[in-house]
Order: structure tokens, then sequence, then C-alpha cells
């Protein structure tokens, strides 16, 4: 097994935990390639910032990605602000980017019901997460700023298969 004697991920995902979404599968990447960081809704804690600094700092890992989708039933809960046990909490992590999103047509449909709303913010979902990645990890900051990692966001389009590389 080419793994045992170590892990050596040339990248760190930050995806949701969509099963439509695996990161190994849409980057068409091995057991060992990356690191693979899941959580609904791909927002940042500080426990996931942990994770990342081990990843690049000890781990050698040259590329953080924060991979969101089209259609995630995350952000839709937070466009509809449900509210359900554990996950209303989970879900006041993606209200910023709901509030950030402004559509030229205002007001309107701003609920899961409106597909390009549902996108929008889950592309300034996945922004504001590399803004806070550059926030909250002086870390992964100052490895950014030195050229030794690079920190992008993507968008993985559910219906085409198609990722959308963007800097933040």
């Amino acid at each position: 097994m080419s793994t045992r004697d170590g892990q050596f991920p040339f990248a760190t995902i930050l995806s949701c935990i969509d099963s439509r979404v695996s990161a190994e599968l849409v980057f068409d990447q091995g057991l060992g390639d990356i690191f693979s960081i899941r959580i609904a809704g791909n927002f940042v804690n500080q426990d996931i910032l942990g994770s990342m600094e081990f990843a690049c700092k000890i781990a050698g890992s040259k590329l953080i990605v924060v991979l969101g989708h089209t259609s995630c039933g995350a952000i839709k809960g937070a466009c509809d602000d449900a509210k359900m046990g554990n996950l209303t909490h989970l879900l006041e992590k993606i209200k910023p980017a709901v509030a950030s999103v402004k559509l030229p047509e205002e007001p309107a449909n701003r609920t899961s019901k409106n597909d390009q709303f549902v996108d929008e913010v889950a592309k300034n979902n996945v922004s504001l997460a590399i803004d806070k990645i550059r926030i909250e990890s002086p870390i992964l900051k100052e490895m950014e700023d030195k050229g030794e990692i690079k920190i992008v966001g993507a968008l993985y389009d559910v219906h085409n298969g198609r990722v959308d590389f963007y800097e933040s």
C-alpha cells in the first residue's frame, strides 16, 4: 500500500457533506492525495482551522480549496431560516452569506425556491469562509503571504459536474 509509510496530500479541501460532492471523486484523486474536511455548508470554525493548520504547516499541503456547490441543502436551510435541533446552530453560521446576497430585482424571492439566489448564497458562503480563514488563522495567512500556500474558492455544479474556481 503506497500510503503505509505516511501521507503527503498536496491539497486540503473543505467541502459540504452532500453525498454528491466527494472531493476525492470531484477532483479524481486517490487515497492519500488530499485532506478532505467535510461539514454541512462548508463553513469554517476553530476546529476546521486547526485541521487546516496541521495540513499545511505540519503535513505540507500547498493548497486550500473551499468548495461550495449548487443546490446545497444547508444553504437552502439557512435561506429558509430552518429550525431543528443542533441544525439551527449550524445554519446560523451560514446566515451572513444569505444576508450578503443582493439580487438585481430586490425585493426578490430570497428562499430555497429561488435556485439563482441559493447558488449566489453558496458562492458568497465560500468567499466568507476564505475571509474567515485569513482573519482567524495567522498561521495560514502568513503562509499565504509568503507564497507557501494558496487559498482559493470553487463552486461545484451538481447538475453538470463542472467546477468553477475563483480567487477571493
